[in-house]
């Protein structure tokens, strides 16, 4: 299990030499994040929690399931949620 929490932290870039890149995924939405807050020129942002959440959650859950060859149990332990929460949320974002 331990294994299956750092590869959520991090992974290697398939367009980099293997041996020497590892890019972390919390490093990649930082990045994401201070390009998104500066192109907003001035523009007000509220309930911004809500609205990564929601661009986040989306394409997490359409991955995992692409990961587990669409098998809902299986994605359903990877993400840590019950299957019936996966299914909710499948069916919150539109994802068959």
């Amino acid at each position: 299990m331990r294994q299956d929490n750092r590869l959520l932290e991090s992974f290697e870039s398939p367009a980099m030499d293997h041996s020497h890149t590892t890019v972390v995924l919390s490093e990649q939405v930082r990045v994401a994040l201070v390009n998104y807050l500066s192109q907003l020129d001035g523009i007000n942002v509220t309930d911004m929690y809500t609205l990564v959440m929601a661009e986040v959650e989306r394409p997490l859950i359409r991955t995992v399931l692409e990961h587990c060859c669409h098998n809902q149990t299986r994605a359903a332990q990877v993400l840590g949620l019950s299957r019936s929460t996966l299914r909710k949320k499948m069916q919150q974002h539109g994802i068959e």
